[in-house]
C-alpha cells in the first residue's frame, strides 16, 4: 500500500467549542505511554469503527490493525467489507481481511445496533459516517466501558465569516447543512464521555467518493477546458485522506485530545485555478485551459456546476500540529499525484463524466480564459 502511517501518541489540548463540564465521567483505562509507536501499543484496544469500507475508514482501519489492534466494522454489508488497494501486496491485503472483523447492521435500527455491540466491550469508537446526534446516542449508551469517542465532523460547521481561517474557537453555524454534526458534538459532551471531534475542510486521495480531484481530472483527461466560478481566486483548502488517518490515530488515548476539537488539512491554503493546476501537473497533463464565469447568469438545476462551495473556505491546523505532534506527510502536487497514480489514473473513478454544465457555460460565452 502506498503512503506508510507512522503516528505517535502526543498532544496537548486546549477546548474547542465546547466548555468540559464533566470530562472525566469515565477516566480512559489503560492510556498508552505518550512515546509508543504505532507499530508497538502498550495495549492494543477493541475498536468499533462506524463505516470503514469506503474512504477514510479503509485506511485508518489498515494503519490501526497494523498496529495491533482489533477493529470491528459496522456497515450495512451492502458494499465489499474490504478491498485490495493498489500497491498493496497479496500478503498484506490477506493479512488484513484475516484480522478485521465485521458486523452487519443498520446503524438507524437502533436496538438491533445496541444488541450487536453491547457486549463485545468495545473501547474506542471510531464514528467515521455519522450525521446525526440520534444515530450516535445508542452508541453511547450501549457501552458503558467507552474509553473514548473518537467523531469525524467537518469544517462545514463553522459560521461564514470575513475573518479567516477558521479556528477551533470560532463560531459556529447551527443552521449549516452539518447541523447534525454540531449536535452530536454537543450531545458527546453532555453525555460526560470522553470525545474527541475531528474537522476535515475537503478531503482528496484514492477512493474518493465525493468527485473533488475526479471533477478535474475527468476534465483534463479529455483534454478539456475547465469551467471555475467567478475569479477562480478564491481561496480553499484540501487534506489527504492519509494525513487523516494519521490524525486520527494521533488522538486515540491521548489525554491531550480529550474533549477537544480538531481542524485537519492540507498545510498550504490553494486557489481554484490552482486546484486546476495542480491537478495537471500531477496527472502529467498539459497546463490547462480555465474558463471563469458567473455562475448567476446559468440555471444549472439540480447538477453541480463545481465540486467546490464558492467562497473562500480554509481553517487552520495549527492546533493539530501543536497539539498532536502531527504535521501533514502531503503537499498537495504529491497528494493529487498519489490520487491519480492509485486511483484515476489505473481508470478507477467513482462517477462518470459529466459534461453538460460545461456545454452550457462554453456555449454562452467565456467571460476570459487563462493557462
Amino acid at each position: 500500500m502506498a503512503g506508510r502511517f507512522v503516528s505517535d501518541f502526543t498532544h496537548n489540548g486546549l477546548i474547542g467549542n465546547h466548555q468540559c463540564r464533566n470530562p472525566w465521567r469515565r477516566r480512559p483505562q489503560g492510556v498508552v505511554n505518550t512515546k509508543a509507536s504505532l507499530g508497538a501499543p502498550e495495549r492494543a484496544k477493541k475498536i468499533l469503527m462506524m463505516g470503514g469500507s469506503r474512504f477514510i475508514g479503509v485506511y485508518l482501519a489498515r494503519t490501526l490493525v497494523k498496529a495491533g489492534h482489533e477493529v470491528s466494522l459496522f456497515t450495512r454489508g451492502k458494499t465489499p467489507i474490504t478491498q485490495q488497494l493498489a500497491g498493496e501486496s497479496n500478503e498484506a491485503y490477506a493479512e488484513y481481511q484475516l484480522r478485521v472483523k465485521h458486523i452487519q447492521g443498520d446503524r438507524q435500527d437502533f436496538e438491533a445496533l445496541k444488541s450487536k455491540i453491547g457486549e463485545a466491550g468495545f473501547e474506542v469508537v471510531y464514528d467515521i459516517n455519522g450525521r446525526e446526534a440520534a444515530e450516535v446516542e445508542p452508541i453511547v449508551d450501549a457501552l458503558p466501558d467507552l474509553q473514548q469517542y473518537i467523531y469525524c465532523s467537518s469544517a462545514g460547521v463553522y459560521l461564514k465569516s470575513d475573518l479567516l481561517p477558521h479556528f477551533e474557537v470560532d463560531a459556529v453555524d447551527p443552521k449549516s447543512r452539518h447541523k447534525g454534526k454540531l449536535d452530536t458534538e454537543s450531545l458527546l459532551q453532555d453525555k460526560g464521555v470522553t470525545w474527541t471531534s475531528i474537522r476535515p475542510v475537503y478531503i482528496y486521495g484514492p477512493l474518493n467518493y465525493n468527485p473533488v480531484e475526479e471533477w478535474f481530472f475527468h476534465r483534463l483527461k479529455a483534454g478539456r477546458p475547465i469551467p471555475v466560478p467567478g475569479s477562480g481566486l478564491q481561496i480553499t483548502q484540501l487534506g489527504h485522506v492519509k494525513d487523516l488517518a494519521d490524525a486520527f490515530v494521533k488522538v486515540m488515548d491521548n489525554p491531550k485530545a480529550f474533549n477537544q476539537v480538531f481542524n485537519i488539512s492540507g498545510s498550504k491554503y490553494v486557489t481554484f485555478d490552482g486546484i486546476a493546476r495542480a491537478c495537471a501537473k500531477a496527472g502529467g497533463f498539459p497546463d490547462p485551459e480555465i474558463v471563469h464565469y458567473n455562475p448567476k447568469n446559468f440555471d444549472f438545476g439540480k447538477k453541480k456546476a463545481f465540486p467546490l462551495r464558492d467562497q473562500h473556505f480554509f481553517a487552520s491546523i495549527d492546533k493539530a500540529k501543536q497539539e498532536l505532534d502531527w504535521t501533514p506527510r502531503f503537499n498537495l502536487v504529491d497528494g493529487l499525484r498519489d490520487s491519480y497514480e492509485l486511483d484515476f489514473g489505473r481508470g478507477k473513478f467513482r462517477k462518470e463524466a459529466d459534461f453538460s454544465t460545461d456545454e452550457m457555460i462554453l456555449s454562452a460565452g467565456r467571460v476570459h480564459a487563462t493557462v
